[in-house]
C-alpha cells in the first residue's frame, strides 16, 4: 500500500474516532438531562401531591369552622395570627409574655438536654444487651417493665428527686427517650453476622478494634434510627411536660394561649410544633441515609 492510501485510511481512522467519541459524549449528556429531567418531575409530582394533601386538610379544617360557627378558628385568621407571631418572634415583656421563638429555643434546649442524656445512656447498655446474653437478660425486663409507662407518671418523680419543675421536665424527656434508641441499639448489635465475628476472630482483633471495626459501622444504622425515633418521642412529650412545669416553652405557650381563650394561638403553635418535629425527622433522616449500607 502507498504512502498516500496509507495517510488517507489513518485521516478515515482519526474521522471515525472523533465521531464515536462525538455520538458517545452526546448519548452521555443526553442521559444525565433524562436524568435531570425525571428528577425534576418526581420532585413536582411529589410537591404536587403534598400540595393536593394541604388543600384538603384545609378545606375539611374550614369546614370544621363553619360546623362549629367560628368556635374553632378558620385558617385564614389562625395563618394571621401566625404571621403576627413569626414576624416578632424575640420580643420579652416579661415572664408570661414572651415571643414564640424565645419559647421555641427553650423548649429545643430542654428536649435536647434530655434526648443527649438519655442516649449516652441507652447507647452503652444497648451495646452491652446485643453483645452479651447476660446483659440481655439482667436488662430486657426493665426495659419492658419502664417502657410502657406514661411520660406524665414520672413527672412527680422528677419533681421529688430534683426539688425544680425545669430539671423535672428534663428528666421525663430523659426516661422516655432512652427506649427506642435501647432497643434499636441492642438489636443492630445482635444482628451482626457470624461471619463478621469469626473474620475478627481469625485476624486476631482486640475488643477496641472489634468494637470501632465491626460492631458500631454495622449497627450504625440501626443506632441512627433508634436516635431518630427517639427524638420524636423527645418532641412529643416536651409539650406535655411544659404545660405542666409551666414557665416557658411551647408548652406552656399552649397552655397559656388556651387559658387566654386565643385559639388562633393555640393552633398556630401546634402547627409550629408540627413543622420542627419534621424538620428533626429530616434531619435523622438524613443521617440515616448516609451511614445505611448501599447495595
Amino acid at each position: 500500500m502507498s504512502d498516500k492510501n496509507t495517510l488517507t485510511v489513518d485521516a478515515l481512522d482519526q474521522v471515525i474516532s472523533v465521531s464515536t467519541e462525538s455520538n458517545t459524549v452526546v448519548a452521555s449528556e443526553n442521559i444525565k438531562f433524562k436524568l435531570i429531567l425525571n428528577t425534576v418531575l418526581v420532585k413536582l409530582k411529589s410537591l404536587a401531591l403534598a400540595s393536593l394533601g394541604l388543600f384538603v386538610f384545609g378545606g375539611f379544617w374550614s369546614l370544621l369552622s363553619y360546623y362549629t360557627k367560628g368556635a374553632l378558628p378558620d385558617p385564614k385568621a389562625t395563618l394571621t395570627v401566625l404571621y403576627e407571631m413569626i414576624r416578632d418572634p424575640f420580643y420579652d415583656y416579661g415572664p408570661n409574655d414572651k415571643g414564640i421563638g424565645l419559647q421555641l429555643f427553650s423548649s429545643i434546649k430542654t428536649v435536647l438536654m434530655g434526648f443527649l442524656l438519655g442516649s449516652l445512656i441507652a447507647i452503652p447498655i444497648g451495646i452491652l444487651m446485643g453483645a452479651s446474653s447476660i446483659c440481655k437478660q439482667i436488662f430486657y425486663p426493665i426495659v419492658q417493665l419502664l417502657k410502657p409507662v406514661s411520660p406524665l407518671a414520672w413527672f412527680p418523680i422528677g419533681l421529688v428527686v430534683f426539688k425544680d419543675t425545669g430539671m423535672a421536665t428534663i428528666f421525663i424527656v430523659f426516661i422516655t427517650s432512652l427506649w427506642s434508641t435501647l432497643i434499636n441499639t441492642s438489636f443492630g448489635v445482635a444482628s451482626i453476622p457470624q461471619d463478621h465475628k469469626n473474620v475478627a476472630k481469625a485476624f486476631g482483633f482486640s475488643k477496641m478494634r472489634y468494637l470501632t471495626k465491626i460492631l458500631i459501622p454495622y449497627s450504625l444504622p440501626h443506632i441512627i434510627t433508634g436516635l431518630r425515633l427517639s427524638i420524636s418521642v423527645a418532641w412529643l412529650v416536651i409539650v406535655a411536660g411544659e404545660m405542666l412545669s409551666g414557665g416557658a416553652g411551647i408548652g406552656f405557650f399552649v397552655w397559656d394561649s388556651w387559658n387566654a381563650l386565643s385559639l388562633e394561638k393555640v393552633i398556630s403553635a401546634i402547627i409550629i410544633i408540627g413543622v420542627v418535629g419534621l424538620l428533626f425527622d429530616k434531619l435523622f433522616t438524613y443521617i440515616e441515609n448516609k451511614v445505611a449500607y448501599k447495595a
